[in-house]
């Protein structure tokens, strides 16, 4: 039976796997599986008898089900924390509109700002949020980085944050759900975590 997959771009999928709660008794922690798979060109399969790609990737890990949760919540917080300074942001470019008066009787007209903030624009960071974003990345690195050696904190932000990034990463490791990311930073970041 024919079967079709389309990725018009680069992307990554990310799926959960968590097993029963029976675990073998030498086993101490609840391990969740993590499966994903990615592609690094645009890619239509319309047969998957017949697949044979060089740009497209799989692979899986078990990664222990309390950290996971743990980094889920720490992103959540680095989210509402960018959240909020984009929000300030937006009260520092509403503060600088242009109010024009008419003539009398007319109401008052205000120009905005030409420079809106949105979900995938750059959010320039605090000293506190990008500190708890390097903590938050350094974490993710940890915990998806093949080696077995412990990895070193990073000292600087690998991507371009924005809210759309972050909301990414916390979807992603929402063992409930999956997720697709195809930002292109955080995509080739992620990606250079699995090799």
């Amino acid at each position: 039976e024919s079967r079709a997959a389309n990725a018009s771009k680069k992307e990554i999928n990310i799926q959960w796997y968590i097993p029963s709660l029976a675990k073998p008794s030498n086993d101490t922690e609840t391990k969740v599986l993590v499966i994903y798979a990615y592609n690094t060109k645009p890619v239509k399969i319309t047969n998957i008898k017949t697949l044979s790609s060089t740009s497209m990737f799989s692979g899986y890990l078990w990664i222990p089900l309390a950290r996971i949760i743990s980094l889920q919540k720490k992103l959540s917080d680095l989210k509402q924390q960018v959240e909020k300074l984009m929000q300030s942001s937006k009260s520092l470019s509403s503060a600088t509109e242009t109010t024009c008066f008419l003539e009398q009787g007319e109401t008052l007209k205000k120009i905005p700002s030409k420079n809106p903030k949105t979900n995938g624009a750059k959010v320039l960071l605090d000293e506190k949020t990008e500190e708890m974003a390097k903590r938050c990345l350094s974490e993710v690195k940890a915990l998806l980085s093949a080696a077995s050696a412990p990895s070193l904190p990073l000292t600087e932000i690998p991507f371009d944050i924005t809210l759309q990034s972050i909301a990414s990463l916390e979807d992603m490791f929402d063992p409930a759900s999956g997720c697709i990311i195809s930002e292109e930073s955080l995509f080739n970041w992620i990606i250079s975590l699995f090799h």
